[in-house]
């Protein structure tokens, strides 16, 4: 029955074709080794030997070169480069396979999870199946892949197609800090076929590299996709505004003593308000002088000069006067509160506090442009 195709194909047709292995060759395969080595011109005697250019001439074998890689053998292919193009991605390479490092962008994100994450959505969204997992090993393995190519296409037949199968396995293995780790990749199991005959072909090391280079290279570059939604998504978050009440203390008793002091309460976990302080304090008129994010504690100085808190109390004397004084942060889970003291340690006073908290809140409240 004659097939259907498109000029395309036709044209294809008449055209010689050429299979995986033919494209690894150089061409006319290996006649060049049979090459005739013709003898050196020879001088008559009182003549000048002329110069001859070095321009072509072959180098020396080095220790190392394997001198059987010669005709078919020798695999003509540019060598594929390993591309770490994810956020936070570097190479390492080793002797049996191929190791991307990776660092960690986000401490609230388990890593091992995030890589583990990654490579399955990888391979899912390339329709690959997973034969097997081990979470605690680190291990993904994947089911056969298979990649078909039309040899030469029959009119009057069926095609002649070359399938190429291969199954691979990721390794990840992340540091007991958590911070950094890498992901391993090795070609466990090849086989090629043409029009359904297996073709016996031995990979070599340099072969395995080829392919498990590409393979990582398309992970690689799939999470750099996710890794930079990832980061946009994070700042766009961390923009938004942050909403701070102020909780009022109350003033000693009869005896004079047991003073609750005020405090400011931001609607935030501990890290983003500690960020978005760092931006809001010195457009509040605070300079930051030091910081301890391990303490959660900011040390900071007031100017009297500064041109907010003129636009803000309208020429009036400053809620607080100059000096230095300290910010300390606590951690209440999924809030954050805020202390202000000076220079000594010593809570200020409740009026203080309050009077600071407009401003502050304010500002704190802002939603800011994503770059």
């Amino acid at each position: 029955m004659l097939k259907k195709v498109t000029p395309l194909i036709l044209i294809a047709a008449v055209t010689a074709c050429s299979s995986p292995v033919d494209r690894r060759q150089a061409n006319d395969g290996d006649a060049y080794i049979n090459a005739e080595i013709e003898p050196a011109l020879i001088i008559p005697d009182g003549l000048i030997t002329p110069v001859y250019s070095k321009e072509y001439q072959i180098p020396q074998f080095g220790s190392k070169s394997d001198v059987e890689l010669v005709g078919k053998r020798l695999d003509i292919r540019p060598p594929l480069q390993v591309l770490p193009m994810a956020e936070g991605t570097r190479v390492e390479e080793g002797s049996d396979n191929i190791k991307i490092v990776v660092e960690s962008i986000d401490n609230n994100i388990d890593l091992k999870q995030e890589l583990f994450d990654v490579l399955k959505s990888y391979l899912s969204s390339k329709s690959i199946a997973i034969m097997s997992e081990d979470y605690e090993k680190g291990i993904i393995e994947t089911d056969w892949l298979e990649s078909k190519e039309v040899i030469d296409s029959n009119l009057w037949g069926s095609d002649e197609i070359y399938l190429l199968r291969q199954r691979y396995q990721f390794h990840v293995d992340v540091r007991p800090h958590g911070r950094s780790g890498n992901i391993s990749i090795d070609l466990i199991d090849h086989a090629e076929s043409f029009n359904g005959e297996a073709q016996d072909i031995i990979l070599s090391g340099e072969d395995k590299r080829r392919y498990t280079i590409d393979m990582l290279n398309n992970a690689v570059a799939y999470m750099s996709i996710k890794r930079a939604q990832s980061i946009k998504a994070k700042r766009i978050k961390e923009s938004l505004g942050i909403y701070v009440s102020v909780v009022k203390g109350t003033g000693p008793d009869v005896e004079g003593d047991d003073v609750v002091q005020s405090y400011w309460l931001a609607d935030a976990p501990f890290k983003r308000t500690w960020e978005r302080l760092r931006i809001v304090l010195p457009e509040l008129g605070f300079e930051i002088i030091d910081m301890d994010i391990g303490k959660g504690l900011y040390y900071v100085n007031v100017n009297d000069d500064s041109g907010f808190w003129s636009s803000l109390w309208n020429e009036k004397d400053l809620p607080i006067k100059e000096g230095s004084y300290r910010l300390q942060l606590k951690d209440t889970d999924d809030t954050t509160e805020i202390y202000l003291h000076d220079a000594q340690d010593i809570p200020l006073d409740n009026a203080v506090v309050e009077a600071v908290y407009e401003g502050l809140a304010e500002l704190m409240k802002e939603d800011r442009k994503v770059r």
